[in-house]
């Protein structure tokens, strides 16, 4: 009898650190970043220490974006100067660190995130060239069929 629950025990503590692991491991990936930009781009270099600045570990492809952002289903009117893959999703152009962490939360089934063209006082558009200035813009959810709505607005 005493021989079952020791093995019921290993069993249960393999079941706990199995499922442990596989927590972090989802955890770390979600917070690792691969960035696809030209390698002259200085608004691609700005967004992407957004990102380090908020604990998102960044490898970047300095080859340019437009090859990847069709491989992963971005349509030409949502591009920008910038795409990256985050946990399984698409993030293209200057979409805000926050709504990429919301995103790896709420994970809806979706192809990712885009903020259209380079508007001014979004990450990586915001430095002292800038000045004070800031245009609204949105962050939409590209949907799984093409389609989009609207993630995030900022005015």
């Amino acid at each position: 009898m005493m021989n079952v629950t020791i093995k019921s025990r290993i069993w249960l503590a393999g079941l706990f650190l199995s499922s442990m692991l596989g927590t972090n491991v989802a955890t770390a990936s979600e917070l690792s970043a691969e960035v696809w930009k030209d390698p002259s781009c200085g608004c691609c270099t700005e967004w992407v220490q957004h990102l380090e600045e908020v604990g998102i570990q960044v490898r970047t492809s300095n080859t340019g974006n437009t090859g990847i952002r069709e491989r992963l289903g971005i349509a030409k009117q949502f591009g920008s100067c910038h795409t990256a893959r985050i946990g399984g999703y698409a993030i293209e152009g200057h979409v805000p660190a926050a709504d990429i962490k919301r995103l790896l939360n709420e994970k809806p089934e979706a192809i990712g995130l885009a903020v259209p063209g380079m508007p001014i006082g979004s990450p990586g558009m915001d430095g002292p060239l800038y000045g004070d200035r800031k245009d609204p813009y949105d962050v939409l959810l590209i949907h799984v069929d093409g389609s989009t709505s609207v993630y995030q607005a900022y005015r």
